[in-house]
């Protein structure tokens, strides 16, 4: 009786029953996430292929023969390693840029007091309704008016700074006590010292986020690269693999071995931050 009026009971009175649900949760999770891997299995059988056997029916998950050789072939074909090096430039000193600048204002807007605060951050905020083709030929007019033109610091210099990692640093540090920040104050602590020594050691996985997303968006950017970037020595990764298909379009075991390769740094990145970054969205969830 107790069981029917407590709907809630039924898992605590049967430990069979919770046991089995929680199996079928398992197994429904591992389905959807190998329904997930499917693209990237097919990617990595078709690079250790033939050109012929990557479309050949009926399909071949495992190749007959493993030729290792097609990832050394791609780069010989185009000069990969200088796309490799030129995205890695930009994509780590942006993601270093937007972390230092987004914490520091973010910061100053969280918990300092200042005339106008609130009303400065909407209009930052606000910048992130506006798209990109909106202000995308003025800011192409201004990084050839510095001369920054076609060098890999324009790429920098227009993404130093993050209305988004602004936000997101902000939200969390309005969860860190504000009486942390006037104990320090008062042991004279300076603002920068109070930033440096409490807020950033609190907020790892607010910081791993913003790492994951900023490496991710500026190793995978294209338009930008695209437009500011001329030379074929200054290219990135993504604009070198799009003329590596336009020139090797019939090649598609090149084309999946070198579309592998621009995927491991994303892929270090995250895997080695993730922790901190399912830390960040279960602590955020408790605080709701």
């Amino acid at each position: 009786m107790e069981t029917a009026v407590h709907g809630r009971g039924i898992r605590k009175d049967n430990p069979a029953l919770q046991k089995v649900l929680r199996i079928i949760i398992w197994i429904l999770l591992i389905a959807l996430a190998a329904f997930t891997l499917i693209p990237f299995a097919w990617m990595i059988s078709s690079s250790l292929k033939l050109d012929r056997e990557v479309f050949a029916f009926p399909m071949r998950w495992l190749p007959e023969t493993y030729h290792w050789e097609n990832y050394s072939l791609i780069w010989e074909k185009v000069p990969l390693l200088t796309y490799f090096k030129n995205t890695a430039f930009i994509a780590i000193t942006v993601t270093l840029l937007q972390t230092l600048t987004s914490s520091f204002a973010a910061y100053a807007f969280a918990k300092l007091n200042f005339r106008g605060r609130d009303v400065l951050f909407l209009c930052y905020i606000g910048t992130i309704a506006v798209p990109w083709q909106a202000y995308m030929l003025p800011q192409f007019i201004m990084m050839r008016s510095m001369g920054l033109y076609d060098t890999l610091w324009a790429m920098v210099v227009l993404q130093a700074f993050s209305a988004f990692g602004v936000f997101l640093m902000r939200q969390f540090y309005r969860s860190i006590p504000t009486e942390l920040c006037e104990a320090a104050r008062l042991d004279g602590l300076s603002e920068y010292g109070i930033w440096a020594r409490i807020m950033l050691p609190l907020s790892k996985a607010a910081i791993a986020t913003l790492v994951i997303f900023t490496f991710v968006n500026t190793w995978n950017d294209y338009m930008g690269p695209m437009i500011y970037l001329t030379r074929d020595v200054n290219k990135t990764i993504q604009v070198g693999l799009r003329r590596f298909i336009q020139q090797y379009s019939s090649d598609y075991h090149l084309i999946m071995a070198a579309s592998l390769c621009s995927l491991l740094p994303v892929s270090i990145v995250f895997l080695c931050l993730q922790r901190y970054f399912i830390e960040g969205i279960a602590t955020s969830g408790l605080k709701g």
